[in-house]
């Protein structure tokens, strides 16, 4: 007699664990984390020479919250922060928090364009920005697009006269207090854009209860306790900096070392040996930059045990390094997405090299996850690709006025389908294989094409346009665009295309190569073939022996 066939085990899996979810704000588990280690240091700032306890920061905080109270700065408002890494934006970002208002990150590289977008769709009424950084002149690029803004109603420069006014350290701190009694978990507190896959970004808004449990969660993986100083290169406006970064501290006790106010791999080593960090972050190509110092072996390292490797798919090679010169035996791979607060999935510190290079770990505690078929929705069996779904406290209340866009992602059951083609295999390591959305990432930077296919229009020259992502060993990706120009335009340069963009759209944004085209290869159903334009584009670039190809 035939023994019955045994059932396929279905990719689906939900992360266990002893630790219950915290249920703070994210102002209540401050001063809590405060109240226990007062004297221990809380936040260290290298570039401008700064350093609290976290008795000092919490009272800078509420100093914050008590000037934002005294401008008319109401729960739910939105508050803009446009700035690099600085302890400032850390203040602000907690500040808010304490009295309810909405933190609107804002990308330090973006430009009028985006700037403006921005300021609108989110309804700022309140920008707090540097005054300028690197290139960027943000104190002029917000006069030029203020005028026209309805919403925003006051701007405030970092350092200027007036940002030191808004610390009321002599104030009734009471009255901040009393506003954070009214609020609960689950109100939104932090807007963070997301290129949008068609158009213009679109606003992923999340709560108290979103990112306080991640941040937390993540820093229980690698073992985050007090002893712990966290050195964040990363950029704040993202998650992996005020999530992965400031929250997990916070919520642990550990210290928020910023190592310098954008990445720079000299800066970033300094502060690490400096400081004597235990953990630090960053996206591949950061730790292959810091790797490739030539004075790297003059730098003592051996304070680091962890630290976290996200944004895109590390190499074997690269992971070993990190192991074995810079000694982070712990060190951590983590994926997500801004809408998931952000991680869904991360290896452990236990895990083989192989499981840390091959996936992208299993399942975060208290989050489930499934593979789907994409045009079913039917959870696929294990070892079967499909797309990859998540659920649990981490998915986002939603795009910020958008609840049509909302729901093109998040299904009846709070499924997030983050649009990403993975497989999981019969221990639940999930690996991400390829993407559905169009989406090219780029030295860490999620961009999708048809935010910069609209921009391309906006050219006097270019009647059609088409952006994609082609292999470059530096950063992974870099964009391409394919246009067609009206009849008599003068042939279109990638330096001309540069100078057009420059100002108007973030640097990683604006195209590497351009090819002029007379038609794109289409579909029979009329569809633009992307995937063959991108072949044609490796033979054309020659890029063809490239290792990302």
């Amino acid at each position: 007699m035939t023994a019955p066939a045994q059932p396929l085990v279905p990719s689906y899996t939900s992360g266990i664990s002893d630790i219950p979810l915290l249920g703070d704000t994210i102002g209540d588990n401050l001063d809590r984390t405060a109240g226990a280690r007062p004297d221990a240091e809380a936040l260290v700032d290298r570039a401008r020479g700064e350093r609290y306890t976290w008795a000092q920061f919490v009272a800078e905080v509420d100093a914050l919250a008590l000037g934002l109270l005294d401008l008319g700065v109401a729960v739910g408002d939105r508050v803009g922060i446009w700035a690099p890494n600085c302890a400032p934006w850390t203040l602000l970002q907690y500040a808010t928090a304490k009295i309810g208002a909405i933190l609107v990150n804002i990308n330090p590289s973006y430009r009028t364009h985006e700037l403006a977008f921005v300021l609108d769709q989110a309804g700022i009424s309140l920008l707090v920005a540097a005054r300028s950084f690197k290139t960027s002149d943000y104190a002029a690029m917000i006069e030029e697009v203020r005028p026209e803004r309805a919403a925003l109603q006051r701007v405030v420069i970092i350092d200027s006269d007036e940002w030191t006014a808004l610390f009321h350290r002599d104030g009734d701190v009471a009255r901040v207090r009393e506003v954070s009694a009214t609020l609960t978990p689950d109100d939104p507190i932090n807007i963070q854009y997301t290129s949008g896959t068609t158009g213009f970004p679109k606003g992923a808004t999340l709560s108290h209860h979103n990112i306080l449990n991640n941040g937390f969660f993540v820093g229980q993986l690698i073992g985050y306790t007090e002893a712990d100083r966290v050195c964040i290169p990363v950029p704040f406006y993202h998650c992996f900096g005020m999530v992965m970064g400031n929250l997990a501290c916070t919520s642990s006790g550990a210290t928020m070392v910023i190592p310098a106010p954008g990445f720079d791999p000299t800066l970033t080593l300094d502060a690490v040996a400096a400081e004597r960090c235990t953990s630090l972050y960053g996206v591949p190509t950061m730790f292959i930059a810091e790797l490739g110092l030539e004075n790297f072996e003059s730098y003592d390292l051996t304070s680091l045990r962890t630290g976290i490797m996200a944004g895109s798919p590390c190499p074997i090679e690269v992971m070993k390094q990190v192991v074995e010169r810079m000694g982070m035996s712990e060190v951590a791979i983590s994926y997500g997405m801004t809408e998931t607060s952000p991680v869904s999935t991360q290896t452990r510190v236990d895990d083989s090299l192989d499981r840390r290079v091959s996936t992208v770990g299993r399942t975060m505690p208290h989050l489930e996850s499934k593979i789907v078929d994409p045009e079913t929705g039917r959870t696929v069996p294990r070892g079967t690709p499909g797309e990859l779904c998540t659920r649990g406290y981490s998915v986002m209340l939603g795009y910020w006025e958008q609840p049509e866009k909302t729901a093109e992602v998040i299904d009846r059951a709070r499924w997030m389908h983050t649009g990403d083609l993975g497989v999981m295999d019969d221990e639940g390591y999930i690996n991400i294989t390829g993407r559905i959305k169009d989406m090219v990432i780029r030295g860490g930077e999620n961009i999708y094409p048809r935010e910069i296919e609209e921009f391309l229009y906006t050219h006097p020259d270019i009647v059609d346009a088409q952006v994609i992502g082609v292999p470059d060993e530096r950063y992974g990706e870099e964009l391409m665009a394919w246009v067609r120009l009206r009849s008599g335009a003068e042939p279109l340069t990638p330096e001309a295309l540069r100078e057009f963009a420059t100002g108007r759209l973030a640097h990683y944004k604006i195209p590497r190569y351009v090819h002029v085209v007379d038609d794109f290869p289409m579909t029979v159903t009329g569809k633009v073939r992307k995937v063959q334009m991108r072949e044609e584009a490796v033979e054309l670039l020659g890029l063809a022996q490239s290792p990302t190809a």
